[in-house]
């Protein structure tokens, strides 16, 4: 027994003299302590944790070359050879941060976004048919947030002191042309796109990627669905008009088709809300979609979409050279665009992004001048009343091509290459009173190429450098512009961005062709950004300022029976946007708070002077508010915008100087909508439901506004008349149902 003690007594003696104490501090790249962090000899028992002075101790029996391990969350794993002898070793090891798409800053200076990937959501489809005074769509809701102005009386989106053809519409990376349904003068009207089609929203109100260029002042950016859930099947009817749809999941869930048409007319709402205008023939609008969808591969997708419209419209208004004439205006419309993109992962890092959208577009136009009897009237004397008797045709086809190639390097930091080539033919036949025509067509091809990288120096400071290079044929001119953008993240998550670019673009064709030679406009962009941004709440600010040259300017070049056009000339754009979101303070209440102020001036067109545009607002302000009252199955929305008035002019042309002058000038009142909406949703809490269904009320303009966009002035400047909305209020209602999936929210925006 004493010897069984002996032995086991130097045994114990044997292993204690063996073991090898390991100890030392973890740090990271600021010198700081680490806590938590794991301690290990690879392949075996021996470790510890680090303590909150990040120190750590451990002993091992372990001998010879071991590698010791360090791991911690957000931090790239360590790995160092050490060599146990029995002698006391002591480590400092220094962690380098682990830079990962949860965790790093985001460039985003200029930049809304919105996609299934980002938790920095600023407008996701279901809240843009949910903001009241949108109606379902897009750039409607997107007026609600800064940056944007109130513009009723035109299509598109006016964005920090920029015209609306300054601003580009996307899907899946190739642009779209006549994004807005066509319609009457004086109206604007809505886009032609569902916004449950996508999946991701991108909105840049300035200092945007070099992959985008022919836009001086924003694009918006949308990403279309992939495959569905599940196969599912729809159908709405309103007042004003009716729509069905169906999309088929494939049995092995690898592919998809799609198919919707709508029908819309106007005839009753029309005769149940008093419209400013006569309409002899009420709009009336048929359309159609088709997409189909198919996983080329594990990582591949292979998307189509295409789409159709027609549209009728005709109406009836006063003259404004004239208390007893009226014109009467028609227009027929026809739209096409046709979509394809793939993507794939090429291996090593690489993947591609092709592209190719092919539009066409033609609208019909015909003006008459009539007495109050409806008859037509031909006073071929008097020329300004005899050039109000024409037929106009404008027709365009535009064709988009892209291929990007992007290259993961390290973690987050990547490199994106590519081309472009944007191809467009458009055509008009002009036909005056006295049957001479006049043809014109224009042709204009575009190419670009462009490089970007993003570069990751850890989680918290970012950039991004760009340059876009771009030939266009018509103007036999070349453009180089850099990109540049900086982000910083500080440790409350918040974080601030710096963008700086330069933005190159085509005179608008309506200037096109010219006896002078003409080259691309210009603005250069700068943009401050600070946000800090949580699952539940959004605060965002921006200053910014913009530099415009070579705006196209109208003169008269000594010449009474023509005007010459020119690039000379200039403005800037300078301001502060506020953007505040809350869905945490109380429960079941999201909200959201924006404000713009803006400062700009230009000399462009036929202004004679540095003046404030006629479309900007200098301050404009929102409220939307959103409840939903589970008891009762029912969301209420509401929506609240401000702006102040905005400046009109009267300019005349005075051949006697040889100049623009200002006749007129003022300031519209102020603008202000209340709007509400209603959304029934009977089918929530139903178990194993097979149909879902939505009722839908809305009302906007609820107190009745009398809102003034601009005014309109006679040849003679002696008849001003106010440029006003269609109608002062306007009401909705409809039901939508759908079947096999719950498609409640895609419901509620068709045809609103």
């Amino acid at each position: 027994m004493c010897k069984i003690l002996l032995f086991s007594f130097l045994l114990i003696s044997v292993r204690g003299i063996a073991q090898t104490k390991v100890s030392g501090k973890v740090i990271d790249n600021k010198k700081s302590p680490l806590a938590g962090v794991s301690i290990a000899l690879k392949d075996s028992y021996d470790g510890a944790t680090t303590d909150s002075l990040g120190n750590y101790s451990f002993t091992s029996t372990e001998k010879g070359e071991q590698i010791i391990t360090a791991t911690s969350t957000g931090y790239k794993p360590f790995e160092e050879k050490i060599n146990i002898s029995g002698v006391p070793i002591s480590l400092t090891i220094e962690l380098k941060e682990s830079i990962t798409e949860l965790r790093a800053v985001v460039i985003s200076a200029g930049t809304f976004e919105a996609s299934d990937a980002k938790r920095a959501t600023a407008l996701n489809p279901i809240d843009i048919v949910t903001t009241a005074s949108a109606n379902g769509d897009i750039t409607s809701a997107l007026k609600t947030i800064p940056g944007t102005q109130q513009i009723g009386e035109q299509d598109g989106l006016f964005v920090r002191g920029g015209t609306a053809d300054e601003t580009k519409y996307y899907i899946d990376g190739s642009l779209v042309n006549n994004f807005y349904y066509s319609t009457e003068p004086g109206q604007a009207t809505r886009g032609r796109f569902n916004p449950f089609l996508f999946k991701g929203t991108i909105f840049s109100s300035g200092g945007y990627s070099a992959l985008y260029g022919q836009a001086l002042s924003s694009v918006l950016l949308l990403q279309s669905i992939d495959l569905p859930d599940k196969t599912s099947a729809d159908f709405g009817i309103s007042y004003l008009g009716a729509n069905a749809g169906i999309q088929k999941l494939s049995k092995n869930k690898k592919s998809s088709w799609g198919v919707t048409y709508a029908y819309t007319n106007l005839s009753l709402v029309y005769g149940l809300i008093r419209q400013q205008f006569d309409y002899f023939k009420v709009p009336v609008v048929q359309e159609a979609d088709a997409n189909y969808r198919i996983k080329t591969s594990s990582t591949g997708m292979l998307k189509y979409y295409g789409y159709f419209s027609t549209t009728n419209v005709g109406y009836k208004r006063q003259d404004i050279d004239s208390l007893m004439l009226k014109d009467a205006f028609g227009l027929r419309n026809f739209n096409m665009y046709h979509n394809l993109s793939w993507k794939e992962y090429l291996g090593k890092g690489w993947k591609v992004n092709v592209g190719a959208s092919y539009s066409t577009n033609k609208d019909s136009i015909r003006n008459e001048l009539q007495n109050q009897d409806n008859e037509k009237q031909e006073i071929n004397d008097d020329p300004l009343y005899a050039y109000k008797n024409f037929n106009l045709t404008n027709k365009g086809q535009y064709i988009n091509t892209k291929l990007v190639f992007e290259k993961n390097i390290k973690n987050l930091s990547s490199i994106r290459l590519g081309g472009e080539n944007n191809n467009t033919t458009q055509s008009a036949t002009y036909h005056q009173y006295d049957g001479i025509s006049y043809p014109e067509k224009i042709k204009e091809n575009i190419v670009a190429a462009f490089g970007e990288a993003d570069v990751y120096l850890s989680n918290n400071i970012a950039a991004r450098v760009g340059v876009r290079a771009e030939h266009s044929k018509l103007l036999d001119k070349s453009d180089i512009a850099p990109r540049l953008s900086f982000a910083y993240k500080f440790h409350d998550k918040s974080q601030a961005s710096v963008a700086y670019g330069i933005f190159y673009q085509d005179p608008n064709n309506n200037y096109l062709p010219s006896i002078n030679a003409l080259h691309f406009q210009k603005a250069t962009h700068y943009i401050a950004q600070y946000q800090k941004i949580t699952s539940q709440r959004t605060f965002r600010t921006e200053l910014y300022y913009k530099k415009y040259a070579d705006l196209i300017k109208t003169t008269n070049a000594n010449n009474e029976t023509f005007k010459a056009i020119d690039n000379s000339g200039f403005g800037d754009a300078k301001g502060i946007e506020f953007f505040w979101r809350d869905k945490k303070t109380i429960k079941n209440l999201d909200y959201w708070i924006s404000y713009s102020y803006i400062d700009t001036r230009r000399d462009f067109l036929n202004y004679p002077s540095k003046m404030e545009p006629s479309f900007v607002a200098r301050h404009t302000a929102s409220l939307v508010v959103k409840k939903f009252v589970t008891p009762i199955k029912t969301q209420f929305n509401a929506s609240y915008t401000f702006a102040t008035g905005r400046p009109y002019y009267n300019i005349v042309y005075d051949f006697s100087q040889n100049k623009y002058n200002l006749l007129d000038q003022g300031r519209t009142k102020n603008y202000n909508n209340l709007s509400l909406s209603v959304n029934y949703l009977p089918s929530i809490g139903k178990v194993n439901a097979k149909s879902f269904s939505v009722i839908v009320l809305s009302v906007t303009n609820v107190l009745g506004f009398n809102n003034i966009y601009n005014y309109n002035y006679s040849v003679d400047g002696q008849n001003k008349l106010p440029v006003t909305p269609a109608s002062k209020r306007f009401f909705y209602l409809g039901y939508f149902v759908s079947f096999g999936i719950d498609r409640t929210q895609d419901d509620i925006n068709n045809h609103l």
